[in-house]
């Protein structure tokens, strides 16, 4: 993909703090963050708002081919909104943790939404975050990390912010799917995450970035 921007691709099992890192990182570079598993908990939300099964392949691919999905940004955040609704909060909830793995393993749906989140290159540097945005959409940036952390912690951390979904079969489903598995990306530099505080974490990123070539990531 020829652009003049550059991506950094932050992957990494759930509550790993990736997503932390990623604001973090957005914010000291001057760059904009974007949530791809947001765009994934958007379809999943409205598959469900209309009461279609996220396990039936079919049905999603058909409500698909309906939605009106719009990939934004506000304050060097990216935005999402289905069918002129944007989203925030209701992509937590606990129906949407519970299928977003399902519709998220429907290559119909990657296929799109990959080309929305590779979209954003076009205007801005991004800090993307996500499972499979250093193999899968953006491959060829230099600029990898990997944030991983112990199951154990990672339970807890989902436990602390009041999310009761098993990381365990998160990751088997995300880690086993056909399309675009979770895993290491070629290159990436991996952080673990279990026992640093997220000051740590974002600090352990930045002079990852540096050894990935990186001129200037404070």
């Amino acid at each position: 993909m020829s652009t003049t921007h550059r991506a950094v691709a932050i992957d990494g099992p759930a509550a790993s703090g990736k997503s932390t890192v990623a604001k973090r990182l957005a914010d000291s570079l001057g760059m904009v963050m974007v949530n791809s598993g947001a765009m994934y908990r958007a379809v999943t939300w409205q598959i469900l708002k209309d009461e279609i099964s996220p396990q039936d392949a079919d049905a999603v691919i058909s409500s698909l081919g309906g939605m009106e999905i719009t990939c934004g940004m506000e304050e060097g955040r990216s935005t999402i909104a289905i069918n002129g609704q944007f989203l925030n909060e209701e992509l937590r909830s606990e129906a949407v943790n519970n299928a977003v793995s399902h519709v998220a393993a429907v290559p119909e749906v990657r296929d799109r939404l990959v080309q929305l989140q590779r979209d954003y290159l076009t205007t801005s540097d991004v800090v993307m975050e996500g499972r499979d945005i250093g193999s899968v959409v953006f491959p060829e940036t230099p600029y990898k990390l990997y944030i991983d952390a112990s199951e154990e912690v990672r339970r807890a951390r989902r436990a602390a912010d009041g999310e009761a979904d098993a990381v365990a079969a998160r990751d088997a489903q995300d880690s086993q799917r056909k399309t675009a598995p979770l895993k290491i990306s070629d290159g990436a530099i991996v952080i673990d995450s279990s026992e640093l505080q997220i000051d740590e974490v974002v600090d352990a990123a930045r002079q990852a970035l540096v050894k990935l070539g990186w001129q200037n990531p404070s």
